[in-house]
């Protein structure tokens, strides 16, 4: 993997770990609507990724095997089809007639671990996209 070839993996991650912090804030903002444009509660949104390979030739396919990944794409942001919370209320005006209201399968524990995980992965390519820059730097220095 060349010099560009490390940044252009960290870059793809930024941008999946961007979406993916998008998607958590969505689920975060969202935890408490029972009503949506679909009908019912809101559902938990989650982001796929799957490693990036596009369409190529063999032997750069085994080149890139050998010399390691080429990032990340998303490939879908999917809903979570885990049942939904039940909560009585018989004052809400979602409430059907034995008082029960159908609340979101939105966790916000799991939403905040998760988007510390995402924080996390965001600043490990910031990191590589760093340390690549670098050492493109001191490769300049050397040719001087």
């Amino acid at each position: 993997m060349g010099m560009f070839g490390a940044i252009d993996a960290s870059a793809s991650g930024l941008t999946a770990e961007r979406l993916r912090m998008d998607v958590i804030s969505n689920n975060i903002a969202n935890a408490n609507t029972t009503r949506t444009a679909e009908g019912g509660p809101y559902r938990r949104q989650i982001v796929i990724f799957e490693p990036r390979s596009g369409e190529m030739a063999f032997s750069q396919m085994l080149s890139q095997e050998l010399d390691g990944g080429s990032g990340v794409r998303v490939t879908g942001i999917e809903k979570d089809k885990s049942p939904t919370r039940r909560v009585y209320d018989p004052n809400h005006p979602d409430a059907n007639q034995d008082g029960y209201v159908e609340m979101p399968n939105v966790n916000i524990v799991s939403e905040m671990v998760d988007m510390i995980t995402a924080t996390r992965a965001y600043e490990a390519n910031v990191t590589a996209v760093n340390a690549a820059k670098s050492m493109a730097m001191k490769a300049l220095e050397i040719g001087k």
